[in-house]
């Protein structure tokens, strides 16, 4: 295995319901690396931009609408084999299908309202890292 880098968000509900400590706490305890972190509120153009991939699909324009409710902190991770023990330690989208002590089946009211995201592949990663991250930012 190898070293790599992945992108996260703490989503508008969760940071609203006060849980961003503890997920935050969580990626620590994963092992994980925070090369950089930031607090942000999308814009509905950010929303879209970000999300663009869904742009054809039902759920989009409440995806969109959610994002950008409130505040949100975007995290680029790093360890070995980021991606998948990223995704492992979040838990399955829908948190009524999330293993215990995962951060969906913690924290997460719904398959909507999932309060996380996490990449899903390392070219996601790396176009999401750069959405939101300078290069300086990642060294």
């Amino acid at each position: 295995m190898s070293v790599e880098r992945t992108f996260s968000i703490i989503k508008p509900d969760a940071v609203a319901a006060g849980h961003a400590g503890a997920i935050l706490a969580a990626v620590e305890q994963a092992g994980f690396k925070v090369l950089a972190m930031r607090m942000t509120r999308l814009t509905q153009a950010q929303a879209q931009g970000f999300y663009a991939v869904h742009r054809e699909k039902p759920f989009f324009a409440g995806l969109v609408k959610f994002m950008t409710e409130g505040p949100l902190i975007v995290l680029a991770l790093e360890r070995e084999n980021a991606i998948a023990k990223w995704r492992e330690t979040m838990g399955a989208t829908n948190p009524a299908n999330a293993a215990e002590g995962t951060i969906r089946k913690r924290f997460a009211a719904n398959v909507e309202r999932n309060c996380v995201h996490g990449s899903d592949a390392p070219e996601t990663a790396e176009t999401e890292l750069r959405f939101f991250f300078s290069t300086s930012e990642l060294l």
